[in-house]
């Protein structure tokens, strides 16, 4: 059964390259290598994904094109930069919006999420990868998708820096293999929860 995988880039940026760009494509060669292909990237930036905690939040909001797109493959790329030490803005806006999985469960309780796998894509110039990370998954936990093992793919530069990942000579090697492992373990865990559904409340 063919694994498709989606990704959404959180920058700030309306337009231009990012360096979360940079990272998404560090991990769709990754999957690629196993047999998954990344069919798109969204910039939700691009778009007028307004603030709310339901599916649709009216005339012009773009959430809920997006949201069909995102359920309709089996692994969400989740794309995000650090500012100030955390996950920005436009991802926590993302997370806001999957809080209506919790509304939209099924005969068995499941969420439309139940079933598909999330990993992430991080960047920035200081810390905070960890704290991120923790704020997306556990978010993403809450509304259904399915965490693997060593799920996030991350880069952080010195602190108070000016390099950004996008302006990287190479991509660092522990980068590289990290982006195989997260590819790995979730296409796998893709795989198996498309062949075998996750139950429900029975």
């Amino acid at each position: 059964m063919p694994i498709k995988a989606i990704a959404i880039n959180c920058t700030l940026k309306a337009k231009g390259e990012s360096s979360t760009d940079a990272m998404i494509a560090v991990l769709e060669k990754a999957f690629a290598k196993v047999g998954v292909e990344v069919t798109e990237t969204i910039r939700i930036a691009e778009h007028d994904v307004k603030p709310g905690v339901t599916s649709d939040e009216g005339d012009g909001d773009a959430w809920p094109a997006i949201r069909k797109k995102i359920l309709a493959h089996d692994i969400l790329i989740f794309g995000g930069p650090i500012w100030m030490g955390q996950l920005g803005s436009i991802g926590k806006r993302v997370l806001e919006r999957m809080d209506a999985f919790l509304d939209e469960t099924d005969d068995e309780g499941r969420m439309p999420s139940y079933g598909k796998v999330a990993v992430a894509a991080i960047v920035g110039n200081e810390d905070g990868a960890h704290w991120s990370s923790a704020q997306i998954f556990q978010s993403l936990n809450d509304t259904g998708w399915t965490i693997p093992p060593v799920a996030a793919c991350y880069w952080v530069g010195e602190a108070m820096g000016s390099v950004d990942f996008k302006d990287l000579e190479k991509t660092p090697e522990k980068v590289t293999k990290t982006a195989s492992m997260v590819a790995t373990n979730a296409a796998h865990l893709a795989k198996l929860l498309k062949a075998e559904p996750l139950p429900g409340a029975g």
